[in-house]
Order: structure tokens, then C-alpha cells, then sequence
């Protein structure tokens, strides 16, 4: 009985401690190409205006579907949910369906 309430209230607490950050983050940035937005408690913010993220180039995409489809390559390249990225391996891409779907949807410019 006693561990059943121990271990009931460790995650308990571990669960409230962790829905909280422990510290104000504050961003910084020396480019130009951030935008500075003032909040109304006298904080600043800086917000992206354009992101060269990865995984853009559809040539790219394209040549990893080809090659590692199997694996899943192009949706990693994308930053797709890591979740649905193992479903992917594990079904053969939907025993080929969804490694179909993908391309015709990078086509598209839908991926």
C-alpha cells in the first residue's frame, strides 16, 4: 500500500513540475532578417519574417523517395512525425500506396 502511494505521488509530481517552464527564455538575434515585436509587459520578442528551413528543395525529396522510399528518407528530409515516419518502415510504405501518395503529393506541393 505504502509503494502504491509513493509511486502515485512521485508521478504526480513529476507530472506538475514538468507542465511548467522553469525559466523565462528571452530570443536573441543579430541578423537582419528578424523582426522586433514589443509585448505589452516591456519584454521583446524577435519573430522570423522568412525561414530557409530544410527540406524545400523538391529535387531533392524526389531523390530520396527513389532511393531510401523504403526507409522512409523523403519523410524524414520533410520533418514529418517521427510516429508516422516508423509506421511508414514498418507497413513498406503502406505496402506501396502511401510511398505512391507521397511522390504524387510533392509533386503537387501538398507534402
Amino acid at each position: 500500500m505504502k509503494i502504491k502511494l509513493l509511486l502515485s505521488l512521485l508521478v504526480v509530481v513529476l507530472t506538475f513540475s514538468t507542465s511548467y517552464a522553469s525559466f523565462p527564455v528571452k530570443r536573441t538575434s543579430n541578423t537582419n532578417a528578424n523582426t522586433e515585436i514589443t509585448t505589452g509587459n516591456n519584454e521583446t520578442e524577435y519573430t522570423p519574417i522568412t525561414s530557409s528551413a530544410p527540406g524545400n528543395d523538391l529535387t531533392v525529396g524526389i531523390i530520396l523517395w527513389f532511393f531510401l522510399g523504403w526507409a522512409a528518407g523523403h519523410r524524414w528530409y520533410y520533418h514529418k512525425p517521427t510516429l508516422y515516419n516508423i509506421i511508414f518502415i514498418l507497413t513498406l510504405g503502406g505496402l506501396g500506396v502511401w510511398w505512391v501518395i507521397d511522390l504524387v503529393n510533392m509533386i503537387q506541393g501538398n507534402f
